[in-house]
């Protein structure tokens, strides 16, 4: 399968005692919308690594329809080119479902996994979920998403093609076979919040399949406690509540 090469940026400490963190955005984001407020408090005390994937921000939309498993292996690609691995990763909503396909399909490369209000089955979404995405348009996606991508990508036509592969890539997706992700041997921290667009139960569940996993549920929405965009809308106090936690988990 046609690799696509991987806009990344190295953040923080170089020197750092801990492995490198990665991280794999949602979809519609790019590395300044989804990780815009996180990233100056992890690179104060370790290496931070972001990658934009298919048809994101830098990376290019490519001929290739949009997978869970090549975006896997694309990131995959990038820790390899950059001799990489074990390294933790965080990955956000689609970027977790990346996430969790790196861990099972290359384990050498993952020390410790977050996923973050992750599905992995098609019925872990609130109720509306799939009627609104079948019918929904460019029109829909909200401006902040638009402006954040034209910053980066400069171009006036790539947020559309973004916003048309995402809306494929989830319009196609199939559950997680709960083989698979029993397959993952990583520590992992699940962890989403009581009032996302994936149901609490499914963490929950998720939990309950991986071999060695935590589970967290915190007060708030799909990724306001990361400090994504649209979601934290500025406001910094449901990530700086859950910093902690993550980093708790990272270095135990």
């Amino acid at each position: 399968m046609t690799r696509i090469p991987l806009h990344r940026e190295w953040h923080g400490d170089e020197d750092s005692p801990h492995p490198p963190l990665l991280l794999l955005h949602g979809g519609g984001s790019t590395i300044e919308s989804n990780w815009g407020m996180l990233l100056p408090l992890l690179e104060r005390t370790r290496s931070v690594l972001a990658v934009e994937l298919q048809g994101h921000g830098r990376t290019a939309s490519g001929d290739r329809e949009p997978s869970f498993e090549a975006s896997a292996d694309d990131v995959a690609a990038v820790l390899e080119e950059l001799h990489l691995g074990p390294v933790d990763v965080l990955g956000f909503s689609n970027g977790g479902q990346v996430a969790l396909q790196l861990a099972a399909r290359h384990p050498d490369r993952v020390r410790k996994l977050v996923l973050a209000s992750a599905p992995l089955h098609r019925d872990a979404m609130v109720d509306g979920f799939w009627a609104g995405l079948e019918a929904g348009r460019f029109e829909d996606l909200p401006a902040v998403y638009a402006q954040a991508d034209f910053a980066v990508s400069r171009d006036p036509g790539h947020a559309e093609r973004m916003f048309e592969l995402d809306r494929r890539l989830m319009l196609g997706f199939q559950d997680f076979p709960d083989d698979l992700v029993a397959s993952v041997t990583a520590p992992t921290l699940v962890v989403g919040a009581d009032r996302d667009v994936v149901r609490s139960a499914h963490f929950v569940e998720v939990a309950a399949l991986l071999p060695d996993a935590r589970l967290l549920i915190v007060p708030g929405t799909h990724g306001d406690y990361l400090g994504e965009l649209l979601a934290a809308a500025g406001d910094d106090a449901a990530l700086r509540a859950f910093l902690p936690h993550l980093i708790a988990f990272l270095d135990s």
